[in-house]
């Protein structure tokens, strides 16, 4: 359940922003959908982590809180297509602020663990006398 009461002072846009987009894939959904629409499969392949009982409520999740639509299509069999909403498109140069910051952060610690790694030698074979 969604925490709706905020009593957080300056913080408290901050703390509401990330009520909304918490936890490891609302934000990764989130920036697939920036693509446009996608169905359910689609957006499975995108996240190879996640199990589809936990995109279900990711996606159950964005849509109660405005950030996504979902379109169910009259068809045999049924398809359901996920978009971001008008809210959730306002959510776009956020997500790009949070993808941008990762790319940087991955790359000081990549540069960081290269800088720290010792140097290693090659093993030699011990000679073995005949």
């Amino acid at each position: 359940m969604k925490r709706r009461n905020f009593d957080c002072g300056d913080a408290c846009p901050v703390e509401v922003t990330l009520d909304l987009i918490d936890g490891k894939w609302k934000g990764v959904i989130l920036f697939h959908l920036q693509k446009g629409f996608l169905r359910f499969g689609e957006l499975r392949r995108e996240m190879p982590g996640i199990t589809q009982r936990m995109l279900t409520k990711q996606l159950r999740a964005l849509e109660e809180d405005g950030l996504i639509t979902r379109k169910v299509y009259a068809e045999v069999p049924p398809r359901v297509e996920y978009a971001l909403s008008e809210t959730g498109e306002r959510l776009r140069p956020v997500i790009d602020a949070l993808r941008s910051w990762g790319i940087e952060h991955k790359a000081r610690l990549e540069a960081e663990a290269a800088i720290e790694a010792p140097t290693k030698k090659p093993k030699i074979a011990p000679n073995r006398a005949a």
